[in-house]
Parts: C-alpha cells; structure tokens; sequence
C-alpha cells in the first residue's frame, strides 16, 4: 500500500533514509526537516505489515518545477516495482498540483530514464536547488546527475 505519509510514520522515514544515506544513495535528511516536509512523503507499507518499507518525497521548487527526492526502498523489496510505484504517485501529485516539470538528482540515471526522465545540464535548474547539495558529504564532488520529465 502506497499513501500519503504522517507525523507517526517520520521515526521510520528517517531510519530508511539514514541507512541508505550510508550508502550514499541518498542524502540524509535530519528528523526536524523530514517533520517539516512530512507533506512532500509518499510512504509504502507492504500487505500486512506496520512498518514503512519504502519512501519517495515530490519536493515543490519552483512554481513549475519539484524534485523528486528520498527515494528509498528496503532491500528486501527491491526489484518487485515499489520504487517505480513511489516515484508515480509523486508524478500524480505533480499534475494534480499543475506543476509541468520533475526532476531528480541520480547516481542511476538508466533507471529514471526507463521511467521518461531525460538528463539535462545541472547549470540549468535554479539555484534554489543547491541549498541541498552544500548539505552534502560528496560536495563539490558530485556524482549525481541531473534528468527531469515533463509532467502531461
């Protein structure tokens, strides 16, 4: 199951986000900023379960354009579609919102282009981006790049 996330689920959004921060495959996010943009969470909860095992955030930039951030899915649960499910869901809220573009910073750009994203030029998103990357272990040596889709 796939749905909005709660004040209640922010404990296991964090554990999620921390043990693939480790990895490096995301960026770890603090509990006070998760609790603060609790809104921008989809989280997924496989059939009878209680604990959240997959976590995707649509992060509003611009007045046209959101990020998709904090994808993670535990391990167990890879491969079976919950990612791309994730990622959806956050593309559904991006339309209902009227956003017309999403975009993401990957260090898998074969994956989100499976899903329509296209790489573009980090330089070309708006400097509101970077306040996030500062905040980064691997800044100013990035090796994520930057795809966006636009929204239909």
């Amino acid at each position: 199951m796939i749905r909005k996330a709660k004040i209640s689920d922010i404990r296991d959004i964090h554990r999620l986000i921390t043990h693939f921060s480790r990895h490096g495959s995301v960026l770890q996010r603090p509990l006070s900023e998760l609790y603060e943009y609790v809104r921008d969470f989809f989280v997924f909860i496989p059939e009878g379960e209680t604990i959240i095992a997959g976590t995707c955030a649509l992060h509003v930039t611009w007045e046209d354009l959101a990020e998709i951030r904090s994808l993670t899915v535990a391990e167990e649960y890879q491969g079976l579609g919950v990612g791309e499910d994730l990622i959806e869901h956050c593309l559904a809220e991006a339309r209902e919102l009227g956003l017309r573009r999403v975009f993401v910073l990957t260090n898998v750009p074969d994956y989100f282009q499976r899903l329509g994203f296209f790489l573009i030029d980090k330089g070309t998103l708006p400097h509101k981006v970077w306040a996030d990357c500062v905040k980064c272990l691997k800044f100013p040596d990035c090796d994520e790049v930057a795809m966006i889709k636009e929204i239909k």
